[in-house]
């Protein structure tokens, strides 16, 4: 028996992987009943320590156990994790994963806790591996955790994590690991796990992240990417990709796909792996992709091509600013203006749907050029999605190693670094104004209007996906008030739970709180359902029996140039009927009442706008003049148009071809 094996017969490891959230402006964390984004990092640490298990790194008398937290749409049972470490059969070692800037405020109060409970804690992620990479000391922020017995992790840990995680079970973690310089080689390393049971915590049950490839080759000052992956891309291999993603589905119907590599066109593997996924495709498994490009990616020849065959139906771009000045500013030179029209209509040729990156706070942008890019971007470019950024000097930066030399003013307040808020001091812009400039942005872009061209000249088996990003990316972004890539749905807010400095509410108060909240929250949801109703109802595709009836009766309005009265809707339904026998009804009964049947509410609709007119004109007299048939009439439709909405939008966000 060698000395490993001796030191650590018998022993038990539990691996407690923690994904922090942030906190909101009250102090909250920002945490959901249900997410939309599931952690890639916690995917990636999971397969890994299993990996280590199964290899037998550790010795062959320890047991491992991995559990998951994602701090997003989960509280963090502290003092249950504190107790799993029950010295000496089994240790405990926490690691704060994936920790951004914004989010490691929250991190250092969690390591905190768990320090003080005992307990090895390793915290990594781009904020201290970035921070740690481009300044010359350590930040005070990262001394301090350091100071109480915290381990920081700087740069990937694919090839080092057995050797990490022995140190913990040998009860010796150092104070600093780096292997920023030591990137490993991802071609045989284990493919992000899907975890059934963490995947129910979010909103889609079929949806799953993979990174295929890490760096990125260009040399943007506002991103830390390549400061912490590298400019040098390493790939997974496309065997593994395929294998896994083939048992993802067999096992748990998993089909969609948001491949987070910051640049897939640069992925050496992307033609292999295209091809891969067409092949599963031609064994009926149903796969669809969501992808990060740069702007050069539709000039490599076949790419696009291969990415429709393969199962991609949107494509994310780093555009970032259509003023050439811009780009030129913050070094993203490969960006050229003039190609943006014809990157766009390449996409939409293939039926790919276009969501692109956009930046404000750039050094020539002003609160005017602001709204004119959103229109440029609508009317110009014709892009379905955006997801707005505001400029952010981001730790591990070269902007932010530029301002730290140079004194330039930023906000210490790393919670604040989500791209929601300001952090600098803009010269074209009074305090508060480029935030107000940033969320005028996304109101007018998702206005009801655009958001109608986009799903009426959308591809048919893309508009759902389009439809659930658009309620996704309201409510987030113009209810929640934070960025889509950060919220999910349905704010919880533990009482206790709050940031230190914060007071904690009694309870009378937080229930007071969280009343105001959940019913102003209850009443933006009513008109966001309304909205999103009306939106369904114009857009959606119709029959040609549905448009003949619907053409007759537009007629007969013309005519009389009045509202249909019941009769008149009988005579058209009567008239099309005789072309169209599929509108015929089983009986005089359902005749009489087919204003009340859900398939023909739905038929002879367009909008609802009829219905909103009414309420609203009832709602200006006095209730001693109100019809009650007309009311009650008008209710019950409105009621079936919400159900037939509803339903229909279950079905298809439950569709394992839907997310």
């Amino acid at each position: 028996m060698n000395s490993t094996e001796s030191t650590t017969e018998n022993k038990k490891l539990r691996v407690v992987l923690i994904k922090p959230s942030k906190y909101d402006d009250d102090g909250y964390v920002v945490r959901h009943f249900r997410g939309v984004l599931p952690s890639n990092t916690l995917a990636c640490l999971s397969s890994l320590t299993r990996d280590v298990a199964e290899r037998g790194q550790l010795g062959s008398g320890v047991e491992v156990q991995v559990k998951l937290y994602d701090d997003t749409v989960e509280k963090i049972p502290v003092r249950k994790i504190i107790k799993s470490n029950r010295l000496p059969e089994c240790r405990t070692v926490v690691a704060l994963a994936g920790v951004q800037s914004n989010q490691y405020p929250r991190a250092a109060d969690l390591a905190r806790k768990f320090r003080d409970g005992g307990l090895q804690v390793l915290l990594g992620g781009f904020h201290v591996s970035g921070t740690l990479a481009l300044s010359p000391t350590t930040p005070r922020e990262i001394q301090e955790l350091i100071d109480i017995g915290v381990s920081i992790v700087k740069g990937e840990v694919e090839e080092t994590w057995g050797a990490l995680l022995r140190d913990a079970v040998e009860d010796n973690l150092k104070p600093v690991y780096d292997f920023l310089d030591k990137k490993p080689d991802l071609d045989n390393q284990p493919v992000p796990v899907i975890h059934r049971d963490y995947l129910k915590k979010f909103i889609v049950s079929n949806f799953g992240t993979i990174d295929c490839s890490r760096g990125c080759p260009f040399n943007c000052s506002f991103c830390s990417i390549i400061n912490v992956q590298g400019k040098k891309m390493r790939v997974r291999s496309p065997e593994s990709l395929a294998r896994t993603i083939r048992e993802n589905y067999r096992r748990h119907r998993i089909n969609f796909y948001f491949f987070t590599d910051d640049n897939f066109a640069r992925n050496g593997n992307w033609r292999k792996i295209f091809n891969l996924l067409i092949k599963l495709r031609e064994e009926n498994i149903p796969i669809q992709f969501m992808i990060q490009v740069d702007t050069q990616s539709h000039k490599i020849p076949d790419f696009i091509d291969l990415a429709a065959r393969a199962g991609c139906t949107q494509v994310f771009i780093g555009m970032e600013s259509i003023n050439p000045q811009n780009l030129k500013a913050v070094g993203k030179t490969q960006n050229n203006v003039q190609n943006y029209r014809d990157l766009i209509s390449t996409w939409h040729r293939a039926k790919i749907a276009t969501h692109v990156a956009y930046i404000f706070g750039f050094p020539y942008d002003t609160p005017e050029s602001i709204q004119e890019d959103v229109r440029r971007l609508q009317h110009e470019l014709g892009v379905e999605q955006a997801s707005f950024f505001m400029l952010t000097p981001i730790p591990g930066s070269q902007d932010h190693a530029r301002m730290t030399r140079d004194g330039v003013y930023m906000d210490p307040d790393l919670n604040k670094y989500d791209s929601f808020h300001e952090t600098v001091r803009h010269p074209n812009f009074a305090p508060g104004e480029l935030a107000s400039s940033y969320r005028r942005a996304w109101k007018d872009f998702y206005s009801f209007g655009y958001m109608k061209e986009v799903l009426s000249r959308a591809n048919p088996e893309n508009y759902w996906n389009i439809f659930h990003n658009f309620i996704w990316y309201k409510n987030s972004a113009l209810i929640e008030g934070g960025h889509p890539m950060i919220h999910g749905f349905f704010r919880i807010k533990d009482r206790t739970d709050r940031r230190p400095g914060f007071p904690v509410e009694s309870r009378f108060r937080h229930f007071l709180r969280r009343f105001r909240e959940i019913r102003e929250l209850a009443r933006s949801w009513i008109l966001l359902a309304l909205e999103m109703e009306e939106l369904w109802l114009q857009t959606r595709k119709r029959s040609e029996a549905e448009v003949r009836l619907l053409a007759e009766i537009k007629r007969i309005r013309l005519q009389v140039n009045r509202n249909l009265h019941s009769a008149e809707l009988q005579l058209a339904h009567i008239r099309a009927r005789i072309h169209s026998p599929e509108l015929r009804v089983p009986s005089r009964l359902s005749l009489a009442f087919r204003n009340l049947n859900f398939r023909m509410a739905k038929r002879i609709t367009y909008s609802r706008s009829d219905l909103k007119l009414f309420w609203k004109r009832k709602y200006s007299k006095r209730m001693s003049l109100m019809r009650p048939d007309r009311i009650v009439f008008n209710f019950l439709k409105d009621v079936q148009l919400l159900l037939l909405f509803v339903k229909d939008l279950a079905r298809k966000t439950l569709e394992p071809s839907s997310t």
